[in-house]
Order: C-alpha cells, then sequence, then structure tokens
C-alpha cells in the first residue's frame, strides 16, 4: 500500500513503487508500462479533481494479488465524480483540450476498470 498527500509533486513516487512490483510479480516492460501510466493517470486525477490539491487529503493505492491479475485500488477523500457520464477525448470537439484523457487510457491500457464509492474509488486491472 502506498499513502501520499495530495501534492502533484507526489505523482513521482507511483514510478518506485510500480518498479518494486517488477520482480515480485514477474511483469513484463508492456505491462509495466500500462501500470505506471495507468497509475499515474488515476493518482493524477485524485490529486487534483478528487481532492482538490488540498494536501491535508491523501490518496492510498493498494494493491491485490489475484490468481492471474493485479488489482490496483486509488481512492480520493474527494466527494467522488459521474464517472458514467465522461466526454469522449477522441470526440472531434474534445481533440484540443488540454485535459479528459486520464480515464480513456486507464480503459485503454488495462484489463478492467470499474469505480467504486461514486467515483472516489477506482479499480484498474491487468492480467499478468
Amino acid at each position: 500500500m502506498l499513502t501520499i498527500s495530495s501534492d502533484p509533486k507526489n505523482v513521482a513516487r507511483i514510478e518506485s513503487f510500480v518498479e518494486r512490483l517488477v520482480d515480485k510479480y514477474h511483469i513484463s516492460p508492456d505491462v509495466y508500462g500500462n501500470i505506471l501510466i495507468s497509475l499515474t493517470e488515476a493518482v493524477t486525477n485524485a490529486i487534483v479533481h478528487g481532492n482538490d490539491k488540498d494536501q491535508s487529503k491523501s490518496v492510498c493505492v493498494k494493491l491485490r494479488k489475484l490468481k492471474d491479475r493485479l488489482a490496483f485500488q486509488i481512492s480520493d477523500e474527494g466527494g467522488g465524480f459521474d464517472y458514467q457520464n465522461i466526454p469522449d477525448p477522441t470526440a472531434p470537439e474534445n481533440l484540443l483540450k488540454l485535459g479528459g484523457r486520464g480515464v480513456f487510457l486507464m480503459r485503454q491500457l488495462s484489463d478492467d476498470v470499474s469505480f467504486h464509492d461514486n467515483g472516489s474509488t477506482v479499480e484498474i486491472c491487468f492480467n499478468l
């Protein structure tokens, strides 16, 4: 488990967290990259959108090892969001917008993404 305060600088701690898992779970380079990008996006969203960069609030990353997959839960202390109505970043009207690609990337790079607690927790799964 990794718990960080909601300072955007703490996103950098995700890389060492994921690196520690590579040998333990025999993660291939492709899956490593997908995990790193997905967790970085999820933690960034939790810090910026969930906790409004309030450093008194935390983001928690939990790992569960299932039979042939890793499941990461990223939780913030915010009120959640409407995860069922996220604008499509590939739609022409959204292509030039700076944000809005995090959940899209998580869905593209992982094997499963689900939201809990009104959107304040995201679970991202990767097959090994």
